[in-house]
């Protein structure tokens, strides 16, 4: 078997070397950036690899590159239209619904208490409330234990509290100031 490898490995590169520009031309001219043309190659060339013998006899193996290439592109052309179907579904899914008027103005309040929050303050928030998890979950994504986690997230909380209250008084918001950081955070799923 160590006589067929370096045999195999000359070969790959006999053509690899006669045909990588037209195949690269080829892929460059059926996709929409340079990129997606290299991964086309790339994923031409690990077929070839693996079929080598395929092609073997064959004294222009060009047609089949591309025969080869050309399933690659639709391959990705099908993937980007399951990519384009699922990201609209969860648009339609994530659409935001529309809130009376203080939820409205609390929710306003909330992305904007976020804003001010320390990236680390955010997470914590995200974690339990968008994520759902508790302490001991956030801990295990935080590297920490469960106590450091229930603190951070009892000073985030209130944070954003402290942030939320100064956005809302300082917009005159009608929202009692007790209710309206819980309104928002609810509205934000930060419990």
């Amino acid at each position: 078997m160590g006589d067929i490898q370096p045999d195999r490995a000359a070969r790959f590169r006999r053509v690899y070397a006669d045909n990588y520009r037209s195949l690269v031309a080829y892929a460059r001219r059926r996709t929409s950036n340079a990129d997606d043309a290299a991964d086309v190659v790339a994923e031409t060339f690990l077929v070839t690899w693996q079929r080598l013998d395929d092609i073997e006899g064959s004294d222009r193996p060009l047609p089949w590159l591309y025969g080869v290439a050309r399933n690659v592109i639709l391959n990705q052309q099908r993937g980007d239209r399951r990519r384009e179907r699922l990201a609209e579904r969860l648009r339609f899914e994530l659409a935001p619904i529309s809130t009376d008027p203080p939820e409205a103005e609390a929710t306003s309040a909330a992305h904007e208490a976020l804003a001010f929050l320390s990236e680390s303050d955010r997470e914590v928030l995200r974690l339990s409330a968008w994520e759902g998890l508790s302490p001991a979950e956030m801990a295990a994504v935080l590297n920490c234990s469960p106590g450091t986690a229930r603190v951070r997230l009892l000073r985030a909380r209130r944070r954003f509290a402290h942030h939320f209250a100064e956005r809302a008084e300082g917009e005159g918001n009608s929202f009692p100031r007790r209710h309206g950081p819980a309104l928002a955070m609810r509205n934000e799923g930060v419990q």
